[in-house]
């Protein structure tokens, strides 16, 4: 009797075929190669449910890599999954497969027709930067889903995505005109529309291509029936394949059920796609409502005005929005306490026209009594800032308190605007039966709301809970005669329904598709149809387990370190480019492993064992999390407020446990302590500091890039000159603390000075503390909290006395206030104290604006004359936001500021002066700030509000920059 092998010999062999399927494309693919276990963790989730591990990940170059993957892979009979951003919702772009990311090297735009209004682009470049390359020639893709910040056009494509304004501009399907594919087998081609005469000579070719044409046309033709009685007769049906675009005997386009097809038939590699002129003018309206439903009945009511997008936005993304660090301060446009937004949008050539639209639909809301307020908003700052709001909704929904969130599952659904209210009415009941409640919010213009029930899928009741819903939610969509998928595609959530809602014949001529295009059964196999159970395959299923560790830093409000670990769903936000300034490392690499994502999927799988191999202390993990810049930025432009800089001082912290702390990071954690050795010979320590032996010595055993030059510190420093100075004012509002970090006092004493002058000028009598310790940033930046926690309770136990007394805290140094406000609180383990004192810091900028125009004395401005840019401290923009600092610049009447839109400059710090980094450092910064200095003109001067952006501007431009206060000084009266 023969016996079966052991499951450690099926083991083995697998393992021996998975490394003989990577030797091979090594040795056939010029792009990047990668099956080790931290790769293939980033890449199996996105932003759905589902997390399944893939076979490896291949990072292709060029076409000809796509062709030698399929090649290979199909031999080995290995599946393969093509991907972009990685931002699917239902299951797609996940599988037990080899990963295709087209995103890092084949984002090219190859050609824009402008004449025939046209563009050829490959399939990994985002819908933003797209038709950022596009705007010059006044054209755009039309296309906008709330992901166009990181999702790909290949995406798009796959997913036949739509967005805010399709109820004008259609599905990606009604836009693609040619596509570049590689088949199965590795056959390159083109799909177009193929006329009759061309039909022909394809229906007799031989191989492939030829069986697709083939079989295309008899499966439409055979299917016609079925496609007329099944398909849903509304805008937004993007389940199954689209074969009712098919049905024309005379002519045949293949891109049209390309689109929509998820990966599962072919890899694209290039495609032609058409443009819409950018309407000249558009304004919007955010009506405001005290129910649901009522929002629901408004929408019928205002489609009979043609608009251009009516954008739904339910109760709990207003509320979540309201407790948002970053969207808080985005929210001035809502009145009152509204349960439902309808943000309403007109566009057209005349602007007079398009306006009077906009106030006829208010006229008319009016005189139906439907909602209580309308905000009108004319300016692109303020349609912006609600886009931005809108497009927030799915993250800002998944960051609610509380295990059960609401989750993607039946979010995608679609019916005839017109059935909205009763559609609605009924879901929620149903939702409601079910002991739950949900989060509305999506494209009402068109029928297509996104809802998402919240659930516990961590529990077994959870999981349950979701089929039934999903369940009864299909009979529903089927009563109201709409689509299951309306958007987001079918994926596993709802390709597990597709034969419910088509019929068994329809599917069947699904699965006759897939078969001609895909014999061998290899494109991203399990999707749109014969999917796995919707329980399976789950991130967060039952058996999902990860044990909390014990943390230096106060985890309490998210809910514990693992909690703040998978507070990241997969939206994606952090790969967007040319936007904000989160995650400056991706914007240069293009890396999935230098995103908040890539990192936090990267520790999830640590603390949760789908890592078996690695810890904490792991030098892999610790490369993972090397190259972020701990801006702050993901803390509030990341929609669920991941805050991965937090999560990387504790993980740097756990991983000193078990490893040497780097004399480089113990030498930057001291800063202050060398600054006050080498103040008193400051010509001598600069000099030999900045001399080539010196230079390459730290180098080479430190790590600090020879080419970076050490700050200068100076002899003469704040403290001593604060010791001499005498005010000549009086001081009628009393006491201010000056807290004077230690750049202000060793590097830079003119930014004491001039807030010395300026606070002593606004009427205070500054006080200066010479006992005062460093606020901790270059300790907490490299994990030594232990030391950082030190000093923060000798600086709260100093500070506090003086806050009892209701005497303020200011602070010109932008990551010294966050670390005051943001860390010292963390670090002290919620302390009162340290609440108190974070509450009194503020920045001189804010105390600037608050005090204009109050009761107390206020500054007399020389009439001197400035123009200003003003580039923000990453800590400023994601904690405070950097609005004060502007409006501070423009108090002199004869200043003129305005703020340089850029990303993070890149030095964070130590960051940009450490080997290994400067390219990054450096690449960060020419994303958008060093060509925005460099075209500023020789008139304009510079003014920053942190030293990191001072010293990486002086490093990188011909400029150079100096604080906010010291521009301020120069215009005071004396």
């Amino acid at each position: 009797m023969t016996s079966l092998p052991t499951q450690s010999a099926q083991n083995r062999r697998l393992s021996s075929q998975t490394s003989d399927l990577e030797s091979e494309l090594k040795k056939a693919v010029a792009g990047e190669v990668r099956f080790d276990s931290i790769s293939k963790q980033m890449y199996s989730t996105d932003a759905s449910l589902y997390r399944m591990e893939p076979v490896g990940v291949v990072i292709p170059r060029n076409s000809d890599d796509v062709q030698a993957v399929l090649e290979i892979a199909g031999k080995n009979g290995v599946s393969v999954l093509p991907r972009g951003g990685g931002t699917g919702l239902s299951g797609q772009t996940v599988n037990h497969s080899v990963v295709l990311d087209f995103s890092k090297y084949m984002h090219n735009v190859i050609e824009i027709n402008k004449e025939e209004q046209w563009v050829k682009t490959q399939p990994g470049v985002t819908i933003d930067e797209l038709n950022r390359q596009l705007k010059a020639s006044g054209l755009f893709f039309t296309p906008d889903p709330s992901t166009s910040s990181r999702a790909n056009i290949g995406g798009a494509m796959g997913n036949n995505s739509c967005g805010t304004h399709s109820i004008i501009y259609g599905k990606t399907v009604d836009h693609v005109l040619e596509m570049d594919v590689t088949l199965s087998d590795g056959t390159q081609t083109n799909f177009g529309m193929r006329d009759a005469a061309a039909l022909t000579g394809l229906l007799r070719k031989e191989g492939l291509e030829g069986d697709i044409y083939r079989g295309v046309t008899e499966i439409s033709a055979n299917a016609a029936n079925l496609v007329e009685t099944k398909f849903p007769k509304i805008l937004r049906r993007v389940g199954g394949y689209n074969i009712d675009r098919t049905q024309d005997p005379s002519a045949l386009n293949l891109t049209q059920v390309m689109v929509g097809s998820e990966g599962t038939l072919a890899a694209v590699t290039a495609a032609k796609l058409n443009l819409v002129k950018i309407p000249k003018y558009k304004v919007f309206g955010v009506v405001h409502f005290n129910s649901l439903i009522e929002s629901m009945e408004a929408t019928v009511a205002i489609l009979e005005e043609s608009p251009a997008a009516i954008e739904h936005v339910g109760q709990l993304i207003i509320e979540q929005s309201r407790r948002s660090l970053g969207f808080s301060r985005a929210t001035g446009f809502i009145q009152g306490d509204p349960t439902d937004l309808l943000v309403v949008e007109f566009s057209g050539e005349d602007e007079a026209e398009t306006r009077s639209r906009l106030d006829h639909m208010v006229e008319k809301l009016e005189r139906l009594n439907l909602g209580y307020a309308t905000t009108k908003l004319y300016t692109a700052a303020e349609q912006n800032q609600v886009a931005d709001f809108r497009r927030a909704g799915l993250g800002l929904l998944m960051n609610v308190d509380g295990p059960a969130k609401p989750l993607a599952f039946v979010e995608d659904t679609a019916v005839s605007p017109e059935k909205l209210p009763a559609y609605v009415e009924r879901f929620d009941e149903i939702v409601k039966s079910h002991g739950t409640e949900a989060g509305y919010y999506g494209h009402a213009s068109v029928g297509c709301l996104h809802i998402r029930p919240l659930i516990n899928i961590k529990t077994r009741d959870g999981m349950e809970k979701m089929e039934a819903i999903a369940t009864d939610i299909a009979d529903l969509v089927q009563e109201f005669d709409g689509a299951y998928s309306g958007e987001h595609g079918d994926g596993i959530v709802r390709g597990f329904f597709t034969e419910k809602l088509f019929g068994k014949e329809l599917t069947d001529a699904f699965r006759d598709i897939k078969n001609v295009f895909d014999p061998t059964g290899i494109m991203n196999p399990g999707k749109i149809f014969d999917t796995p159970d919707i329980k399976e395959n789950l991130r967060f299923g039952d058996t999902y387990k990860a044990p909390e560790i014990s943390t230096r830093l106060d985890f309490k409000k998210e809910g514990g370190f693992v909690a703040a670990v998978e507070m990241c769903n997969g939206v994606g936000a952090c790969r967007k480019l040319h936007a904000g300034a989160m995650c400056p490392s991706y914007m240069a690499t293009r890396e999935e492993q230098h995103t908040t994502r890539g990192r936090a999927n990267t520790l999830r799988g640590v603390l949760s064992g789908s890592l078996p191999h690695e810890k904490l202390g792991s030098k892999n993990i610790l490369n993972v999390l090397d190259l972020c810049l701990e801006c702050k930025s993901c803390k509030a432009e990341c929609p669920s407020n991941v805050d991965m800089a937090k999560i990387k001082y504790e993980y740097l912290y756990q991983y000193y446990k078990t490893n040497k702390v780097p004399l480089r990071s113990k030498l930057v954690a001291d800063i202050h302590r060398l600054s006050s050795l080498s103040a008193p010979m400051a010509p001598i320590a600069n000099m030999v500091n900045r001399s080539a032996p010196v230079k390459f010595l730290l180098e080479k055993a430190v790590g600090f890039d020879r080419n970076r030059p050490m700050p200068k510190v100076v002899r003469n420093t704040f403290e001593k000159w604060f010791d001499g100075h005498k005010s000549q004012t009086a001081s009628p509002r009393g006491k201010i603390v000056l807290f004077h970090d230690t750049f202000m006092n060793f590097n830079h004493p003119s930014i004491g000075i001039s807030a010395t002058r300026v606070l002593e000028a606004l009427g205070y009598e500054v006080v200066v503390l010479k006992d005062r310790k460093c606020c901790g940033r270059p300790m907490i930046s490299k994990g030594l909290l232990d030391k950082a926690g030190s000093n923060a309770r000798h600086n709260v136990d100093l500070l506090h006395p003086y806050v009892e007394q209701g005497v303020k805290i200011v602070g010109c140094e932008a990551s010294c206030v966050s670390a005051m406000t943001d860390d010292w609180p963390d670090l002290l383990g919620s302390d009162e104290k340290a609440k108190a004192v974070a509450a009194a810091v503020v920045t001189i900028e804010d105390l600037i604006v608050e005090t204009d125009g109050d009761d107390g004395q206020q500054i007399k401005w020389s009439d001197a004359k400035k123009e200003i840019s003003f580039f923000g401290h990453c800590h400023q923009k994601a904690l405070t936001g950097t609005s004060n600092s502007v409006k501070a610049l423009n108090i002199p009447a004869g200043f003129e500021a305005t703020e340089i839109s850029a990303g993070c400059c890149g030095m964070a710090g130590s960051f940009g002066y450490e080997k290994g980094h400067v390219d990054i450092s450096t690449a960060a910064g020419e994303d958008r700030l060093f060509p925005a200095i460099r075209e500023a003109g020789s008139n304009v001067e510079i003014a920053t509000s942190g030293v990191s952006c001072r010293e990486q501007i002086g490093f990188n431009t011909p400029r150079e920059s100096r604080h906010v206060v010291e521009i301020l000084a120069d215009a005071l009266f004396d």
